[in-house]
């Protein structure tokens, strides 16, 4: 999947921009580093730990173009630098219209990032083949719109894929050079072009050693009651936080907190940065106080954040 980072509706759980993020830790100098270097960020991390809307959030602040693949099991390595639309070509064959080969290849993310103006013209070129009108995917795509040579990749989860796919990309992250097998084009990286590649993990498949060899690896920690309160400042806006919407988040913190430190000795799910803020929202939109005696309160901890009418 690709796709422009864009602002999201306000009251939208997620926030795919990355405009309320709050960098912790080495996150600044990581990136510094990962430019620097050419290699790819690894960041590991429980779920909800903000590590997918981080590669948003350094788009939107450099004002770089954005484009995000979420891996799921059945991702290779090749889906990350071009895709074949069978389906239209075996439609045309069947219609007798069949166009030149190249025209149903359509640039992946990488390919995007590591040769934009390649990537560009080859989609203005099979758009004009088969006089699409409808919008394409990735809006550095279509005519008319600037293009931006510098560039941002999330490629989400890689974990949850087959060890051959970081595998696979060990030589196009590598040289940020590929070949097209359909056509035998080698796409090789353009002058005055810098991306940075941000790879996430939830840790639930150990990734090859050779791979891990050729990425700069962060961990990201669960923030302290602190920067909870930080966060939750940044998701309603400076100028919005109330003292009491501070007090709110400070309860919040420290009941996340205590949770945790529970999970930890029990072995059991810790409640995230995402969970929190659900909660935090959940309180202050629905006026629920971080009491005990409040039995919506008792419901919200139990679905929110202790999950526990969940049974794996």
């Amino acid at each position: 999947m690709t796709r422009a980072a864009s602002p999201a509706h306000p009251t939208a759980p997620d926030r795919p921009d990355g405009r309320a993020y709050v960098v912790r830790g080495d996150l600044h100098i990581a990136v510094e580093v990962a430019l620097a270097t050419g290699r790819p960020l690894l960041l590991r991390g429980d779920p909800g730990s903000g590590k997918s809307s981080f590669a948003a959030h350094v788009a939107h602040e450099r004002g770089w173009a954005y484009h995000e693949h979420v891996v799921t099991s059945r991702t290779q390595a090749p889906d990350l630098l071009w895709s074949f639309d069978h389906v239209l070509r075996l439609a045309d064959a069947q219609a007798q219209r069949l166009k030149p080969i190249d025209t149903y290849v359509e640039p992946g993310v990488l390919w995007r990032a590591f040769a934009p103006r390649s990537a560009r013209a080859h989609t203005l070129r099979a758009r004009a083949q088969h006089a699409w009108t409808e919008p394409l995917r990735g809006t550095e795509a279509l005519d008319g719109v600037r293009l931006r040579t510098q560039s941002v990749v999330l490629i989400d989860e890689i974990d949850k894929a087959d060890p051959e796919l970081p595998n696979g990309l060990l030589v196009p992250l590598g040289s940020r050079c590929f070949t097209l097998s359909q056509t035998g084009k080698k796409i090789e990286p353009e002058d005055r072009t810098e991306a940075l590649v941000v790879i996430t993990t939830n840790e639930q498949r150990e990734l090859p050693e050779a791979f891990l060899r050729r990425c700069l690896v962060v961990k990201l920690e669960h923030p302290n009651p602190r920067e909870l309160v930080n966060v939750a400042r940044a998701h309603v806006g400076a100028d919005r936080f109330r003292p009491e919407d501070e007090a709110l988040a400070r309860q919040l913190a420290d009941a996340v907190e205590e949770l945790r430190k529970k999970a930890e000795r029990r072995a059991q799910r810790k409640p995230s940065t995402a969970e929190f803020l659900d909660a935090f929202h959940a309180c202050r939109e629905r006026g629920i106080r971080v009491d005990d005696d409040d039995p919506r309160w008792q419901a919200l901890h139990r679905m929110a954040l202790l999950k526990q009418d969940y049974m794996p």
